[in-house]
């Protein structure tokens, strides 16, 4: 008879939203017991991007915000097997975490990777891309800070430049070239890897917050 396995303790990665008030912003140094600087990332789904950046920069903090509990659960438990102490995951939606939770001028990037385009028109205002959203990351980056984008939908990605260009802090800058992958978890998300395996386009950019 198989035995069950023993769930996965994802304390330390999956953060509960009832210890937050609604109006209370959250304290990065409480939060990850360190004065680090701090990333966002929006959407991160089963959290490969969140793996490999807090690997690759254990001197830097990261956060994603998944609004799927199911997914934010499997991020939250790809960081426990793998011991990454500089991630968390928040379940919930980023559109209403972000004005409640955040503090203003406290983020060194917000990452934004291939958004759920909502192709159809009536599903088009789910978009999670909007001017209060431009709003809220202009808020809550620090001078300096950037916004980094990737999607695989060029109507979309139009969208998203034309949204932050309307902001005038925001500054583009050069993207650099994408460098080939060394293994296979080696991309920047899993729909990455899987749209590049596909031969899609992938279309980027890099904002940087002006002060």
């Amino acid at each position: 008879m198989s035995r069950s396995r023993s769930p996965i303790d994802v304390s330390a990665h999956l953060i509960d939203p009832a210890g937050f008030t609604e109006t209370g912003a959250s304290s990065w140094s409480s939060l990850f017991d360190n004065d680090h600087p701090v990333e966002l990332e929006i959407g991160s789904g089963k959290g490969l991007f969140l793996l490999n950046a807090a690997t690759s920069q254990p001197a830097h903090n990261f956060l994603g915000i998944e609004i799927s509990r199911k997914y934010a659960r499997l991020a939250a438990e790809r960081l426990a097997r793998h011991g990454i102490p500089n991630a968390k995951v928040w379940p919930g939606d980023a559109r209403l975490v972000l004005p409640r939770h955040i503090p203003a001028a406290s983020l060194r990037v917000v990452h934004i990777y291939f958004p759920d385009p909502w192709w159809k028109k009536r599903h088009k205002k789910r978009r999670v891309f909007t001017e209060s959203l431009v709003a809220e990351i202009r808020r809550i980056l620090q001078p300096g800070g950037q916004l980094r984008v990737a999607s695989d939908v060029e109507e979309y990605f139009t969208v998203i430049r034309n949204l932050v260009a309307a902001s005038p802090r925001f500054r583009e800058l050069p993207v650099p070239q994408p460098q080939e992958p060394r293994h296979e978890l080696d991309y920047l998300t899993s729909f990455e890897r899987k749209y590049l395996l596909e031969g899609r386009p992938i279309y980027r950019a890099i904002y940087e917050l002006c002060g």
